[in-house]
């Protein structure tokens, strides 16, 4: 059934407002409820479905502006479900605005479910981007605060406005209490109404072509490396072979980068793409870079199960083994491709949320800790399931274990800042003190005997059952593992805290350090750069240039 969206009522101070618009009465439905305010994007309103789509009108009839949103729905309508509507604004044509660096010509700003009612904000946002589909930009989030609102800067020569809405779900007969909107006074500033005149479009920016391929459009692999930061670096050939079995979203953008960007070196492409598509999602595809080459070779048949319930918590097995079929260079490793990709198909994951469940009442660092080891377990063949967690974990469920933090990452990437700052902590070993302590901390030719000191101070916090961080480069796994054959020895809990700068920032940091390394050594330790995997650690923390966890696996 075609539904037309309702119209938005003016928030009481929005100039725009006309004498025929619809006018708040009042803010009850807002105040003392957490709002989203987004910008108020100047394009059509329109509707889409899984088998269609409208303007704001049901009879809406064709028009040349509507050509590439109806392109868009055939490409993501299987994947709305019947029943659902995203409704949103086209921005294909100019209207009294101009936009230069849009991300989409579609932006959805809400998803109604099959009985009527909108979803909340958290779940729009992530639906919406499981389709492919950018939302408008959050411009203030908070319980409701009419002085904050009302100090919203909006420029009138760049924006239309913004709408404020509950971040809670709503039925359609509360729209106009949850619903309100801002716009500015003359929003309409043309002589001739855009449909009447030639269509312009509105200009896209580079991150465009991500939001294309999350959609499912043709991959323009140049585009792509545009939009990374990364032209001229790709395997164009291999990302054009990468079949993305009815992905969309993130899922298929982490397998086409991955796929494009296979050559490159895990920790700069981390670090590079997080700045563009957040850290989730660079931390991604940096791991089905770095895992992808291991399908290409033979693997002992009889620990396959156990290397690909492993290779699961690191990365999607689906996409790793797309990755790998598009990246594959000879007859071998596309045959030793689909062998594992056979075995995988009998891989039964564990249920994240059940396992999650399991654990909810421990305390955070209890329940990290049997999470972690239940999938061990899992993957070793101990257990079969979840109904089983509970027993293989009792030994950690009171949370009296000491607790190792490991940093990670080069000279200058803010990993000694990051530590001092960290709580409850016991002791701080750090190779550069300890080096200052001996005379200078630039000093690597006592190496060996600076190791065993620091190893012996971790030794005996672990001992004592206290929280040690360990503050060092640690850029591979051999000079982790050194650290973690300690913390084994007292049962302890290890988290690693990954540090992720571009590159460019690490350069410009180090020039301004009061301890600077000399640039060859900081390139040297950028090409060795080899961050840990998911699973390498009971947990895993990744920081980004602006200092803090950006997300936690």
């Amino acid at each position: 059934m075609r539904t037309h969206y309702p119209r938005t009522p003016h928030l009481p101070w929005s100039p725009g407002a006309s004498a025929d618009d619809l006018r708040v009465t009042g803010l009850s439905g807002l105040r003392g409820r957490e709002v989203v305010v987004t910008e108020k994007l100047d394009g059509e309103n329109t509707t889409l479905y899984a088998d269609g789509l409208h303007a704001r009108s049901l009879d809406s009839a064709h028009h040349p502006s509507r050509t590439w949103v109806k392109a868009l729905q055939a490409r993501i309508g299987p994947a709305i479900p019947e029943g659902w509507r995203v409704c949103g604004e086209n921005m294909y044509a100019r209207h009294s605005i101009a936009y230069d660096a849009l991300e989409s010509w579609f932006y959805g700003f809400s998803v109604w479910d099959g009985d009527g009612r909108c979803l909340d904000w958290d779940r729009t946002v992530a639906f919406l981007h499981g389709l492919g589909i950018p939302a408008p930009r959050v411009l203030w989030r908070g319980v409701f605060d009419e002085r904050a609102l009302r100090a919203l800067p909006v420029d009138p020569g760049r924006q239309e406005g913004y709408v404020v809405r509950v971040t809670d779900g709503f039925g359609a007969e509360e729209f106009g209490e949850r619903v309100a909107k801002w716009v500015r006074a003359g929003h309409v500033r043309t002589d001739t109404h855009w449909m009447h005149a030639a269509v312009v479009e509105n200009g896209l920016g580079p991150s465009a072509a991500l939001w294309a391929v999350r959609s499912g459009a043709a991959v323009d692999a140049a585009a792509l490396e545009e939009a990374v930061g990364l032209p001229g670096e790709g395997d164009r050939p291999a990302a054009a072979r990468f079949d993305p079995a009815e992905r969309s979203g993130d899922d298929r953008l982490a397998g086409v980068l991955a796929a494009l960007l296979h050559r490159g070196r895990r920790g700069r492409l981390a670090a590079r793409l997080a700045g563009v598509v957040g850290m989730p999602l660079a931390r991604r595809v940096a791991d089905l870079v770095g895992l992808h080459p291991a399908l290409h070779r033979p693997y002992p048949d009889a620990d396959r199960r156990s290397g690909l319930v492993r290779l699961s918590y690191a990365a999607d097995l689906g996409l790793l083994h797309a990755v790998a079929r598009a990246t594959a260079a000879t007859d071998e490793a596309r045959e030793q491709v689909e062998w594992s990709a056979l075995h995988a198909e009998g891989i039964r994951a564990m249920d994240e949320d059940a396992l999650r469940e399991a654990f909810a009442e421990l305390p955070a660092d209890a329940a990290v800790r049997c999470r972690a080891e239940a999938r061990e377990a899992y993957a070793a063949g101990r257990i079969s399931g979840v109904d089983e967690v509970v027993a293989a974990t009792w030994r950690w469920r009171s949370g009296a274990f000491p607790q190792l933090i490991q940093m990670v990452g080069p000279a200058g990437s803010g990993k000694s800042t990051f530590a001092q700052g960290l709580p409850g902590v016991d002791a701080y070993v750090s190779l550069d003190d300890l080096r200052e302590a001996r005379g200078a901390r630039a000093d690597q030719r006592a190496n060996k005997e600076v190791l065993r000191e620091g190893l012996g101070l971790l030794d005996r916090t672990l001992a004592a059952g206290g929280t040690a961080v360990w503050d060092a480069t640690s850029l591979n796994k051999q000079q982790r593992s050194i650290v973690h054959a300690t913390a084994r020895r007292h049962d302890a809990l290890i988290t690693h805290a990954v540090v992720l700068v571009d590159e460019d920032e690490l350069v410009r940091r180090n020039a301004h350090r009061e301890h600077p390394v000399p640039p060859a050594v900081l390139t040297e330790q950028l090409r060795r750069f080899g961050p840990p995997y998911p699973g390498d650690a009971h947990r895993t923390w990744y920081i980004g240039a602006s200092g803090t966890v950006e997300e936690e696996v």
